[in-house]
């Protein structure tokens, strides 16, 4: 195990992964010399409920917008809300928060099925494998694979996840290894697609979620 920096630590070595990757693929290793350290913070501030309560709110949202709603809702309930007090609240406080009805189904669906056991304890989704998280979260209103992959990735420190449909990390990918002419910007049609990731990704197993990142990083030092 080691210590991401805030106290939550990594149920991997983050060095020995990167070392693993510069010598599994060569084009990654120059974006890793460029990117420098892996320091991907872990959030296990929260449980899995408030954690997807709170991909539902943001959901098709700017970040600002939705964190003022994610706020409302919160202060509404005096905090993040437990399951029970999510499925007795009635609906007009919610909306005048700035709920949609259809976000607040998901909401409903995502209390339920925390209640029924389908979305799992913080403690329960530890020992649970990557495909099995998705298979039951994905049983939730308004979740999908992508969400489940983030939630994999950044709040569980999963090692071996690729979001071979996430915009930013098929833009990493196509400025790491595809030859994109620098004189005009990225197009749609220059994405790879997610089976093109996936079949260059098998090399990077098991820790995908590190090449992830550092695909993301690609983006960044793009905007620099």
């Amino acid at each position: 195990m080691m210590n991401d920096g805030h106290g939550h630590k990594l149920p991997f070595d983050p060095v020995a992964a990167v070392d693993y990757l510069r010598a599994q693929d060569a084009k990654l290793a120059a974006l890793i010399d460029r990117a420098g350290a892996f320091t991907l913070k872990l959030d296990r501030s929260v449980s899995p409920f408030a954690a997807l309560l709170e991909s539902i709110l943001y959901q098709q949202l700017n970040g600002k917008a939705a964190a003022s709603i994610h706020r409302r809702v919160k202060e509404h309930f005096g905090g993040n809300p437990t399951p029970e007090e999510l499925l007795a609240a009635p609906d007009e406080p919610l909306r005048a928060a700035g709920v949609s009805a259809n976000k607040l189904r998901a909401l409903r669906d995502l209390a339920g099925k925390t209640l029924d056991g389908t979305v799992p304890t913080g403690v329960a989704i530890r020992k649970m494998a990557d495909e099995e998280i998705v298979e039951r979260l994905t049983e939730v209103r308004g979740i999908g694979r992508w969400t489940v992959e983030m939630l994999l990735i950044f709040r569980l420190g999963r090692p071996d996840v690729l979001p071979a449909a996430d915009y930013g990390v098929r833009k990493g990918y196509a400025l790491t290894f595809q030859r994109v002419p620098r004189s005009r910007p990225l197009g749609a049609s220059d994405l790879p697609k997610p089976e093109t990731l996936l079949r260059r990704g098998a090399r990077w197993a098991p820790f995908r979620s590190v090449a992830s990142w550092y695909l993301w990083r690609a983006c960044d030092l793009a905007k620099k």
